[in-house]
């Protein structure tokens, strides 16, 4: 598919969705939205695929929605009304349900809608220039669906603060880390993208087939109580026994060299 917003490409068994309208601080217009939901299934779909790192080409990672277009386009956020009622959203990998592991790779500003994919996110890496704000409030809009998703991530109050704030307020990427945010603070910036590729590809050694059923556990134990998540867990767990990457992993192991895992 011949992307008009975003950069899909692949390096090794490591797929980047990259958001790339920078001259507009890589807001999310509607064309960006619908291509998000493709690039996504597409990297979900390709077999050598492991994990997939989300990144940003210029100056922002992500600004949300374009505030220019809605302003102007005589449309504005009716377009989304059908979608949001629904929750078929579709543009972050959490939305579509994508089972591979994911990192976002935050740079610059990452603003509003930004952070659906910061809270969407297996792990988050940020630039040590990374700032983090959600000016929702303050063009006239509830701020909802990303910062309760942060609620899992970090203390409420933080959240609350910056919710409530709005664009009068920035959290900065050391404050970020320490409030569980983001993982890991790069610097200097310009190696952000090279130390997630990095980080992607030590996941990416593991066994594609038992990544995807750790994921599904792990997010599941937060849709779920502490027993159910855990039943949950035990039937991802049994649903792997006979797999071949359960008798290659031990058998690498013992053999000291690199396991040949089953494409997913």
């Amino acid at each position: 598919m011949n992307y008009q917003t975003l950069e899909v490409s692949r390096h090794g068994h490591v797929g980047w969705l990259v958001f790339n309208r920078p001259d507009r601080r890589n807001a999310m217009n509607n064309a960006m939205r619908e291509e998000l939901r493709a690039a996504w299934n597409e990297l979900a779909a390709d077999p050598q695929v492991r994990v997939i790192v989300n990144a940003a080409n210029g100056p922002a990672f992500q600004t949300g929605a374009d505030v220019v277009e809605l302003a102007t386009d005589g449309v504005g956020m009716e377009r989304y009304r059908e979608s949001v009622e629904k929750f078929d959203l579709g543009f972050t990998s959490w939305h579509l349900r994508i089972d591979k592991p994911v990192i976002a790779a935050v740079n610059g500003i990452c603003a509003g809608g930004g952070l659906h994919f910061v809270a969407d996110a297996d792990i988050v890496l940020a630039a040590s220039d990374a700032s983090f704000t959600d000016p929702h409030v303050s063009v006239g809009q509830a701020s909802t669906m990303e910062t309760i998703g942060l609620m899992r991530k970090m203390p409420a109050e933080a959240v609350l603060r910056m919710a409530l704030v709005g664009r009068y307020e920035r959290m900065g990427a050391a404050r970020a880390f320490e409030l569980g945010m983001v993982s890991e603070v790069v610097d200097p910036p310009e190696r952000l993208h090279e130390v997630a590729q990095e980080l992607a590809e030590k996941i990416a050694r593991n066994s594609p087939a038992a990544l995807q059923a750790t994921k599904r556990a792990l997010w599941g134990a937060l849709e779920n109580g502490l027993t159910d998540a855990c039943k949950a867990g035990a039937a991802e767990l049994v649903g792997l026994w006979g797999h071949p990457d359960q008798t290659e992993g031990p058998a690498a192991f013992a053999q000291k060299r690199e396991p040949q895992w089953k494409t997913v």
